[in-house]
């Protein structure tokens, strides 16, 4: 019973991180901003998966929180990449 509401609690935490971090992924200022903010927000979605699977007893959601993580880690790369290319120009 404890557990749940320390869960719960910590999922809408982990909501209200998310969506304070939506408008520096929307206005930036800069490109960089917009990656660790994109980079910030995976982080926390894969925690919310871990939490939420911990909570739910559901462990193959594990599994979608790995692959979501490692689909992020792509993203955030191939993101900088992209910008160390355009700078580099």
């Amino acid at each position: 019973m404890m557990e749940e509401k320390l869960l719960t609690i910590a999922l809408v935490l982990l909501g209200l991180l998310i969506a304070a971090l939506m408008p520096r992924v929307v206005r930036g200022p800069r490109f960089t901003d917009r990656i660790v903010a994109v980079n910030a927000i995976n982080t926390m979605v894969t925690a919310s998966i871990c939490l939420l699977s911990r909570l739910q007893r559901a462990e193959y959601l594990l599994d979608v929180a790995l692959i979501y993580a490692l689909l992020g880690f792509t993203a955030t790369t191939l993101l900088t990449r992209l910008l160390a290319a355009e700078r580099g120009k």
